[in-house]
């Protein structure tokens, strides 16, 4: 038998054929007898008020078998809490069709339901409507500043002042002062949200959404319509991205199971490229950041203030300042961060939410210091490094940042940098290094899983958790297969149905930590059943053996140090007349151990570019990527992880833009023709270094979590590289052309 051990291996997806060959199904793929089709009919005003809809013409066409508009729509709730979901914010949420009043631009006003997706699109056209339009008000520069944001979701508390920060930044002998703006971002994965809702012949529904957790969905559905889980399964086996997009349940899938329940028959509804820019986003943040530091170049106040956006009727919250008062060593830090309610769909959380652009800015502002201390960027940074975090009082559970430093410098040749800005040129292009840092949480939410080992030795193991392209799919499967010691081959790892063991919220870095420790908990309880079933075996070479003596590995039960002193183990189910064990477990953190410490990922990101000094043209030729990010399950998968988001950094610091006209308050780009992000001919060379970290803290796997730290830190490095090449600081992000001439 093949050797049994994966974890730390660079192991190959187990769902990628299923991918490459399109037996992987997402959720407008599924279909069955009479399906029918919704498409959403959006408005045409930032603003205002419906006074008339027309959908005589629409109703008309053959084929079409109902619009549903806030005159007719169904109401199966009225209070605002029924429509909380798991990742909901303060406020009151989208009430699809519920009213004639416009709040944001493309809301949702009307579904069109007909026989075709080109029936309805083509009766949607004929929906006349009628506005009293008002003024709507989307430019976050036009007022200096919004209302303290209250605490949220998203793991934001107002943050704690420490020391005196003004007086110590009056009193420092070097000041640094800068404002940086960022504007909005929209999630665009490949798959557009879709729901199929499918209803059998007693009247339930088997609903297939795309969602980053099927049991949001479910749970959202149920409330909202008066359904038990029982009459609502939500199932979500792949997802086409989600970044953070599939966290709220978005209203296609509302509007699905609405039209279902009132025409009784299957429906789908998917939203179009465009109405992708009707859901939330990344909000646009303005920022101050002021530093304080002595001649030798020790922080001696912090001073970060944010002002972002939010909708009229919902509290978005993230975490923006708060990690300027645990990077760095400082005893005088003042952070404020205030929201401005304005006519925008509500923001949501968008990969690394907060820490994108809050150290975005902090790690711009430290580079800015460092040429005015004249001293060396990377020499600043460890000057400055926080043993414990300030901002918690507590030490962190684990931190290699200074490996982190230390590798990441060496593998991009750091030391070769010559300091002073448009020293280095290639023909009519400057070349320029910079580097930053990144910090993002290291947490464990309960979740639970199910495991069930046959006597053919094939191992099932389930979590309602998702796979939103992060590999979840085959990190579950080499945990478990590790825990058994059974070939990977022999494992299957089911996930996406609310039918199965519950799991938290696909986000935060946090599915391995959490559901991979309830797959290790599952598998382990089946080994001291196999254990004990193994000591009783005739002669068994375990008989005298505790469980801490023994080891699962290539299919066997056997002895530590010992392996020829073993047992098989479909042999010790066959013989002791098992046909399968079967165990489900509740994993939980040990809050306890945790709280006392600081649980973070950290990285050291490096970055080379190139500028046409004539016509401004950037690219981002290097980028090394230096990850503390604990134990890494799966290599292949990681560093997958850290290059999607290192691409993303690059796309923040270059490309995206949600450009607004705020004389209407509609987005101008709403299209990935308009809307850049970058394309093969704008990536190059990408390097990924996993910093051996060990953390007992954290969850018993010692995994931290990548899915958010390789994003943070790489727009700081890219914009402080392209300053080192230019001399010309640009803080008002993404940095295109025209700024930069």
């Amino acid at each position: 038998m093949a050797a049994t051990t994966y974890v730390g291996k660079p192991i190959s997806r187990v769902d990628g054929r299923a991918k490459v060959t399109g037996e992987a199904k997402y959720a407008g793929e599924f279909n069955t007898a009479g399906l029918v089709y919704g498409y959403v009919v959006s408005s045409a005003i930032t603003k205002g008020k419906i006074t008339k809809i027309d959908t005589s013409q629409a109703l008309s066409i053959p084929g079409v078998l109902q619009v549903f508009t806030h005159e007719n729509a169904p109401r199966p709730a009225h209070f605002d809490r029924s429509f909380k979901d798991d990742d909901a914010v303060a406020g009151a949420p989208l009430k699809p069709l519920y009213s004639p009043e416009i709040g944001f631009s493309m809301q949702p006003i009307a579904l069109v339901v007909a026989d075709t997706f080109e029936i309805a699109r083509y009766a949607a056209s004929l929906v006349e409507v009628e506005y009293k339009a008002e003024k709507p008000e989307t430019d976050l520069t036009s007022k200096p500043k919004g209302h303290k944001a209250p605490k949220g979701k998203s793991g934001f508390t107002p943050p704690k002042d420490r020391g005196n920060a003004k007086k110590a930044f009056e009193m420092a002998d070097v000041q640094f002062e800068a404002e940086y703006v960022h504007m909005p971002e929209h999630h665009n994965a490949l798959e557009m949200f879709s729901s199929t809702v499918l209803m059998d012949e007693e009247g339930k529904l088997k609903i297939y959404d795309k969602t980053q957790s099927a049991f949001n969905s479910q749970k959202y559905i149920t409330q909202v319509f008066g359904l038990s889980k029982d009459e609502a399964r939500v199932v979500s086996p792949f997802v086409g991205g989600g970044f953070g997009s599939g966290l709220r349940p978005q209203y296609q899938l509302y509007l699905a199971v609405m039209a279902a329940l009132e025409l009784k028959r299957s429906v789908r509804v998917t939203l179009t490229r465009q109405q992708m820019f009707s859901l939330g986003h990344r909000p646009a943040t303005l920022q101050t950041v002021s530093l304080g530091a002595s001649e030798a170049g020790a922080l001696q106040a912090i001073k970060h203030e944010a002002l972002s956006e939010t909708s009229r009727g919902e509290e978005y919250t993230e975490v923006i300042v708060n990690w300027s008062g645990s990077l760095y060593q400082c005893d005088n830090v003042k952070l404020d961060y205030y929201l401005r309610n304005l006519d925008v769909s509500t923001p949501m959380d968008m990969r690394a939410p907060g820490a994108a652009t809050g150290v975005l800015a902090t790690e711009t502002a430290m580079d800015e210091l460092s040429y005015k201390l004249g001293m060396d960027p990377l020499e600043l940074r460890l000057l400055n490094y926080a043993e414990v975090n300030q901002l918690e009082g507590k030490p962190f559970s684990s931190k290699a940042l200074r490996e982190c430093y230390a590798q990441g410098a060496e593998r991009f040749g750091w030391s070769r940098r010559n300091p002073v800005p448009r020293s280095t040129r290639e023909g009519t292009k400057l070349i320029g290094w910079g580097m930053a840092t990144g910090i993002w949480d290291a947490q464990q939410k309960k979740a639970a899983a199910k495991a069930n080992l046959s006597v053919d030795g094939k191992l099932v193991v389930a979590s309602g958790t998702a796979d939103i392209g992060t590999g979840t799919y085959t990190a579950m499967s080499i945990i478990a297969a590790e825990t058994l010691g059974l070939p990977i081959e022999a494992v299957t790892f089911k996930l996406g149905d609310t039918t199965l063991p519950e799991a938290p919220l696909e986000g935060g870095s946090w599915t391995v930590s959490s559901v991979g420790t309830a797959v290790q908990e599952a598998c382990e309880a089946i080994g001291k059943k196999l254990f004990k079933l193994a000591k009783k075996l005739k002669d068994s070479p375990l008989k005298k053996a505790a469980f801490e003596d023994i080891a699962f590995a290539d299919g066997r039960i056997q002895l530590k140090g010992n392996p020829s002193a073993s047992v098989s183990i479909i042999e010790t189910m066959r013989q002791t007349g098992i046909n399968y064990i079967e165990e489900e477990t509740t994993a939980l953190p040990n809050f306890l151990k945790q709280m006392k410490y600081s649980r973070n990922t950290h990285s050291a990101v490096f970055v080379e570019v190139e500028v046409d000094e004539d016509l401004g043209q950037i690219c981002v030729r290097r980028v090394v990527s230096a990850i503390a990010g604990g134990r890494v399950i799966n290599p292949k998968t990681a560093r997958s992880q850290i290059l999607g988001g290192i691409v993303w950094g690059i796309s923040m610091a270059l490309h995206e833009e949600s450009v607004l006209d705020h004389d209407f308050g509609r987005i101008m780009n709403h299209n990935l023709s308009e809307y850049h992000v970058p394309v093969n001919a704008d990536i190059h060379d990408l390097e990924v270094i996993f910093v051996e970290e060990h953390d007992k803290i954290v969850n018993p796997l010692g995994a931290k979590g990548l899915g958010e730290i390789g994003l943070v830190g790489v727009a700081a490095a890219v914009g402080n590289a392209i300053y080192h090449a230019t001399g010309k600081r640009v803080r008002d992000f993404p940095i295109t052309l025209d700024k930069l001439l």
